[in-house]
Order: structure tokens, then C-alpha cells, then sequence
């Protein structure tokens, strides 16, 4: 409609929408062309740790816990979490690390 030379006012009057979202669609089409309407999944969250803390975050996880110096004798995700805190200084939850770490290929439970 507003393509055709209509008014933004009528085009969200003729879709049953807000002004604000008309004027939105606008802008992403002026700056993508139809494809910008196309609704996408959301980018979410960017990661709180770089690459580099990841690959160091990785080799922990292969090298494994050693118990007289981590007080562990299996990675938990709670304990990659205070590792991470502790070394890092950055703090991730459980559930990003569970996702991260699964997306990465690896599994709560691995035989040696």
C-alpha cells in the first residue's frame, strides 16, 4: 500500500496494526527489500566468554579435574561455573554452560 503511494496511517489502519509498527516494516524494508520483512529468529545473547576463554574453558574439560587441587574427581557443570568465576572472572550459568557445551559435542556423562 504505502509502496503504491498510500499513507503509512492507512496501511496500518488496512492491516490492523499500530503507526509505530508500520514505520518499523518501513525501515526494514527500505534497509533489507522484502527479505528485511521475512521474520527471522531472534541473534539471542552474545556469549559471555571469548573464543580464547572457551578454548582454555575446553581444555579443562578434556584435561579433566585433577582431585588434590580442584577437590573434584569429575567435572560437574556447577564446578566448570566456579572455574570459570575463578579464573575467567566471568560469571555463566549452568544452563549456558549445559547448551554451549552440548552444542560443542560433549555429553553430561562419557566413558574413558
Amino acid at each position: 500500500m504505502i509502496y503504491d503511494g498510500g499513507s503509512r496511517s492507512d496501511a496500518a489502519r488496512f492491516a490492523s496494526v499500530t503507526l509505530q509498527i508500520v514505520r518499523d516494516w518501513v525501515v526494514k524494508f527500505n534497509e533489507f527489500g522484502p527479505d528485511g520483512l521475512i521474520n527471522g529468529k531472534a541473534p539471542g545473547f552474545s556469549s559471555k566468554l571469548s573464543i580464547e576463554q572457551w578454548q582454555r574453558l575446553l581444555e579443562v574439560v578434556e584435561a579433566g579435574p585433577m582431585p588434590a587441587i580442584d577437590g573434584v574427581v569429575r567435572w560437574r557443570l556447577v564446578d566448570l561455573a566456579q572455574w570459570a568465576f575463578e579464573e575467567l572472572r566471568v560469571t555463566i550459568s549452568v544452563q549456558a554452560l549445559s547448551e554451549n557445551l552440548r552444542r560443542l559435542g560433549y555429553r553430561k556423562l562419557s566413558a574413558e
